[in-house]
């Protein structure tokens, strides 16, 4: 339990202090090529101690598993996967290197005209719901380092974009939402399904199928009931 406890405060506030603290002296030292390369290398090796740190914490239940959320769950799932389907295959205006097309003035389109933060909100709806789900202390302690990381992660990401790239993160920020469908019910946004991309909508819902049906071959428990 310790090391899961370890692993995933090294996973969550790696993320936070190389995204913000500690990026503009480190880029500073070692360069943006550098800078990059080792982000994704620490936090990549994080992500993996992360895991099997999960796989070898022995069970200890807290609430038990809530059987009545098994459904809600998979319905749930399906939206989170489009989300995260959408979001990491999207020119996402909001990654490394995706400030150019903040700086040429690009609208909030597609998939950024449903949320600022497609992917982002497909791993927070998947850590809620199976936190919920799955009432023992190693699930909880994996899926809210997850959900936190997503979550207050996005609003500090937002307040770098800003303070780096001013009226060209404005005009993005007007016309979208961090929260789901904000923007498109307060007129300020609209998309369709062609400008999100139909190979993306599908892409989401084969991912959510695969994920469903091999379940029981990834975590070795099925998430169908009985």
């Amino acid at each position: 339990m310790l090391a899961l406890a370890l692993a995933t405060l090294a996973f969550v506030g790696g993320h936070f202090l190389l995204s913000h603290p500690l990026r503009a002296p480190l880029r500073r030292v070692v360069g943006e090529k550098a800078f990059r390369g080792a982000y994704s290398l620490l936090l990549g090796a994080a992500f993996v101690w992360m895991l099997f740190a999960y796989g070898a914490t022995p069970y200890a239940e807290l609430w038990g598993k809530v059987e009545w959320m098994r459904w809600p769950l998979i319905v749930l799932m399906l939206p989170a996967s489009i989300l995260l389907v959408a979001g990491v295959t999207a020119p996402n205006p909001l990654l490394v290197g995706g400030e150019a097309l903040l700086a040429r003035g690009a609208p909030a389109v597609g998939i950024f005209a449903v949320t600022r933060h497609p992917a982002n909100w497909g791993f927070a709806i998947w850590a809620l719901g199976h936190l919920v789900m799955n009432g023992d202390l190693a699930t909880v302690v994996l899926t809210a380092g997850i959900a936190i990381l997503a979550l207050l992660g996005s609003p500090a990401q937002e307040a770098r974009k800003a303070a780096e790239l001013g009226e060209a993160w404005c005009h993005f920020a007007a016309a979208t939402s961090f929260v789901p469908l904000v923007a498109i019910l307060e007129g300020r946004a609209s998309t369709t399904l062609g400008e999100i991309g139909y190979w993306r909508l599908l892409g989401g819902v084969v991912l959510w199928a695969v994920l469903l049906h091999f379940h029981g071959s990834i975590t070795g428990v099925s998430a169908l009931p009985g």
